[in-house]
């Protein structure tokens, strides 16, 4: 594997591991993108009979459901399997090795 490819990969697993973090908490994030655009109609209507709280909750649900079915893709792009992805992870754990000696 030449330089460009892995550190492309490392990348990947990075934004995955990042994504992995960011599904198991609640969301929790200090990051945030403004403005999210979402169907004018779905927004008001949730306002307007549930309230704005909820209305946040369901665009990040959305989002997050989202998020959880891009990732999946994400990863079958960057990896194909759990195995590729366990051999990268066994690649950057020795080059970290030997860089560190």
């Amino acid at each position: 594997m030449d330089q460009e490819e892995y550190h492309r990969k490392y990348v990947n697993l990075r934004v995955l591991k990042s994504i992995q973090e960011y599904l198991k908490t609640e969301g929790d994030s200090s990051t945030a993108v403004y403005p999210i655009r979402v169907p004018q109609d779905l927004l008001y209507q949730v306002l307007k009979i549930q309230g704005p709280d909820n209305a946040d909750k369901l665009i990040h649900h959305i989002f997050r459901l989202g998020l959880d079915i891009w990732s999946d893709e994400f990863f079958n792009e960057a990896f194909g399997s759990h195995q590729n992805l366990e051999r990268f992870i066994e690649m950057v754990k020795k080059r970290n090795k030997r860089e560190g000696e």
